[in-house]
């Protein structure tokens, strides 16, 4: 059996068409929404709508941690459009192609930049969403935990430390645990090029230390100060930044 994993897609439908080339299975872990490309900030719903110019900015105050001059900028260029209608046309747009670009079968859990409430709309036979549920490949047992934990970015879907907690403790023991976000370990949660700290979840740290999955499948952390590391008996992968690199992350058994 071989399983490709992608997760922080935000965008890159090209090579999501082909990353489930030559595997029984692909595995989605979120972010498929590009608001902002980082990296270059002509990319993205903010920048369609409000030019690079803006892009520039809020990148810079963003980086800075300057999140209440983000916000009020944000509401300054917002001010007499109507966000919610512009943001989700924006993003039925990306939802339409990135859906459609999923092989049969795919398995899909949410990021932090989604908004499940669409999914239903845009997930076609063959790609199965799961959030706090269990799916068996070929003998092992995958879960799933979609979303992030609150921050001050304040992404479409973050989620009390509690409401998390509860979706990791419905999982059980697992063979492979499949999360957005990465366990609250500093060498998982650093950036290294942003220069901070991404929110890890401590239910999923304590889920590891307790059940001992095979493996923990994670991304988020465009640029980790570590992209693996071992918690006991568990290989605990970030799986890769697939809108920079195009490729997934293999696991066969």
């Amino acid at each position: 059996m071989r399983v490709h994993v992608v997760s922080d897609v935000h965008g890159n439908t090209r090579d999501l068409a082909r990353a489930g080339d030559g595997a029984d299975a692909l595995i989605c872990l979120g972010d498929l929404v590009l608001f902002l490309d980082y990296a270059d900030h002509s990319r993205g719903i903010f920048p369609d709508l409000f030019g690079v110019a803006n892009a520039d900015l809020i990148v810079e105050l963003r980086t800075a941690r300057r999140f209440d001059e983000a916000r009020d900028l944000g509401r300054r260029l917002w001010a007499g459009l109507d966000r919610d209608a512009a943001i989700l046309a924006a993003v039925r747009k990306q939802y339409a192609e990135m859906f459609a670009a999923f092989p049969a079968p795919t398995y899909a859990t949410y990021g932090n930049v989604d908004i499940p409430s669409l999914w239903p709309e845009y997930a076609r036979p063959g790609t199965t969403v799961l959030d706090g549920e269990r799916v068996e490949l070929d003998g092992r047992v995958f879960g799933f935990v979609g979303g992030g934990l609150r921050t001050p970015m304040r992404t479409p879907f973050e989620i009390s430390d509690e409401e998390y907690a509860a979706k990791v403790e419905a999982l059980g023991e697992v063979d492979v645990l499949c999360s957005h976000i990465p366990p609250d370990v500093p060498e998982l949660t650093y950036d290294v090029v942003p220069r901070r700290f991404e929110r890890g979840s401590r239910a999923l740290l304590e889920a590891i230390r307790r059940t001992r999955p095979r493996y923990a499948l994670f991304g988020h952390v465009h640029q980790p100060m570590a992209r693996r590391m071992r918690i006991g008996t568990t290989e605990c992968v970030n799986v890769g930044h697939f809108a920079a690199t195009g490729r997934p992350w293999a696991l066969e058994w």
